[in-house]
């Protein structure tokens, strides 16, 4: 392993582990630049997150390819709550109908 992917890698675990909310996603929360990502902030702002770290990987293609490898899954964006991977836009919008999100959230606080 290079170790600037051991930089990228340590980016993104200190990033997940600092901070409760981390959404890793394609533009910024204001403006997203795909529609999973635009999906992903308004279902989180639904579920009262008002304290969200986001990551725009278009700045850093070291970084858009590090989460992936990161969480070992292959698209953005990718939500950690706590330090723990929870998925991307479908897996968001799945437990957001569910009222799993919410729950996560609360104890993220």
């Amino acid at each position: 392993m290079s170790s600037e992917t051991q930089t990228i890698h340590e980016f993104i675990d200190q990033t997940v582990h600092q901070n409760p909310v981390v959404l890793f996603m394609k533009g910024t929360a204001q403006f997203p630049q795909c529609g999973f990502s635009g999906r992903a902030i308004q279902l989180l702002k639904a579920n009262g997150v008002t304290s969200l770290v986001t990551v725009n990987v278009l700045e850093d293609d070291d970084v858009r390819q590090g989460v992936k490898a990161y969480s070992n899954w292959p698209t953005v964006p990718q939500l950690y709550i706590k330090g723990e991977f929870v998925g991307g836009s479908d897996i968001i919008g799945e437990m957001h109908e569910s009222g799993e999100l919410k729950k996560m959230l609360q104890t993220a606080a």
